[in-house]
């Protein structure tokens, strides 16, 4: 849970609560700590909302309270996530100027599909690696990631020759690597929501799609 999270948490403090960056990654940290602690995020319902609209209201909550504490001592005391690289997410903030216009409630939709898609897309890879379609994941990087970043598409043909394949395979391992995407992404959903209900709304929201 803490993987598809801790990055929308973090940026949400550094652009909504306007925290300085050693303040952010502390408050990021204690603020899972005292969850899994606490074990607050029992008390969520998803009848009333989303888990990450119940957790955005959890850590403004934490926040406040931090900030109403006299006391400044770190947060967490000496507990560190070590996987959570707050480079990577800083270089996220420095990269979106746009974020300013836009509500912190949209911002934070965005980073937690961003995780969601990221946390994905490594299953996926990982997934193509273990049955040796590391083609597939090659095609689907250069024709589907790539293109996603600069707006052009690579040709068929193109993929083709460059990979000493014929069109009609380039064809099938995209269409098959689309597929293992797909049902990487609702995986990966499945393991962050709490109802078969809000799995489908969240598959729907991602994809566009009802799961399999």
């Amino acid at each position: 849970m803490i993987s598809a999270y801790w990055m929308p948490v973090y940026k949400y403090v550094r652009i909504r609560w306007g925290k300085p960056i050693d303040d952010a990654k502390d408050l990021t940290q204690g603020f899972f700590l005292e969850a899994m602690e606490k074990d607050f995020f029992r008390k969520f319902d998803p009848g009333k909302a989303r888990f990450r609209t119940f957790l955005r209201t959890c850590l403004d909550g934490y926040i406040s309270n931090e900030e109403k504490s006299a006391s400044r001592l770190k947060r967490g005391g000496d507990v560190q996530f070590s996987s959570l690289d707050f480079g990577d997410a800083e270089n996220g903030i420095g990269a979106a100027p746009e974020t300013q216009a836009r509500s912190t409630e949209e911002f934070f939709e965005q980073e937690w599909r961003r995780s969601v898609f990221n946390l994905s897309l490594d299953l996926f890879q990982s997934r193509l690696v273990e049955q040796g379609k590391q083609v597939h994941f090659k095609l689907f990087e250069v024709y589907v990631l790539d293109g996603l970043e600069d707006g052009r598409r690579v040709k068929y043909e193109d993929l083709a020759r460059e990979f000493g394949l014929t069109a009609g395979t380039v064809t099938n391992y995209l269409a098959a690597a689309r597929r293992d995407f797909r049902r990487a992404v609702f995986d990966k959903l499945r393991e962050l929501t709490v109802t078969e209900d809000e799995f489908r709304r969240e598959a729907r929201a991602l994809l566009g799609v009802d799961p399999e």
